[in-house]
C-alpha cells in the first residue's frame, strides 16, 4: 500500500515537472523517468491496432522478440524529445543481432493526418499504431506521456518507463540486456 502511494506521488511529481518545464520552455531538467515493474498479477493487455501502413498489430505479433511499446502524442514535448532515441534503439544490434528487438509507437487519440505530419517532419521511421479511442492506451498505461512498456520475447509485459528516457544510452542497454540475452523460449504455451 505504501509503495503504491509512493509510486503515485512520484508519477504525479514527474507529470507536474513535465508541465512546468514545458510551460517554462525547458525540458533539459526533465530528462528523467520512473521505471516500474509490471504488476505480477496484471496480465499483459490485448493489443489490436492498425499502423499508418494499414498493418494490424496484435498481442500475438509481439511474441518472439523483445518489444519496446511507446505511448505518445505529438502535443507532448517530452514525447517528441524521446522519439529520436527510440529510432536509434531500433537500429542498435545486440550481440550482433539487428532484429533482436522491435520498437513500436502508439499514438494517443490523434488523427492519422496529424500523426503523419509529425512523423514526416521528425523522420522517425518507426511503426506508428493509431489508438483512435484511447482504450488501448488506457489498458496499458495511466495515460501519462510518454510511457513505454517493455515486453519480453514471450509476449509478457515486464516493466514500464514513465517519462522521457534516453533509449539510446547505457541505462537502456542495462534494462534491455537481460531480456535480450534470455534464452528465447516459445511463446506462452497456453496460447494457440
Amino acid at each position: 500500500m505504501v509503495t503504491r502511494i509512493y509510486s503515485r506521488l512520484l508519477i504525479s511529481t514527474l507529470v507536474l515537472c513535465s508541465v512546468l518545464c514545458t510551460a517554462l520552455g525547458t525540458t533539459d531538467a526533465l530528462a528523467s523517468s520512473v521505471n516500474t515493474p509490471w504488476p505480477a498479477r496484471k496480465p499483459t493487455p490485448a493489443l489490436n491496432l492498425t499502423d499508418l501502413d494499414g498493418k494490424t498489430w496484435r498481442t500475438t505479433d509481439l511474441a518472439g522478440k523483445v518489444t519496446v511499446l511507446n505511448f505518445w502524442a505529438s502535443w507532448c514535448e517530452p514525447c517528441r524529445d524521446e522519439m529520436p532515441t527510440l529510432a536509434r534503439l531500433a537500429k542498435i544490434p545486440f550481440d550482433g543481432q539487428v532484429n533482436a528487438l522491435q520498437v513500436l509507437t502508439v499514438n494517443y487519440q490523434e488523427s492519422e493526418s496529424r500523426v503523419r505530419r509529425f512523423l514526416d517532419v521528425a523522420a522517425i521511421g518507426l511503426p506508428a499504431l493509431l489508438d483512435r479511442d484511447g482504450q488501448v492506451t488506457l489498458a496499458w498505461t495511466r495515460r501519462i506521456f510518454p510511457t513505454t512498456v517493455v515486453i519480453d520475447a514471450r509476449g509478457q509485459a515486464r516493466f514500464t518507463i514513465t517519462g522521457e528516457f534516453d533509449w539510446s544510452g547505457r541505462d537502456a542497454e542495462q534494462l534491455l540486456r537481460p531480456l535480450l540475452s534470455a534464452p528465447t523460449l516459445s511463446p506462452n504455451p497456453l496460447r494457440k
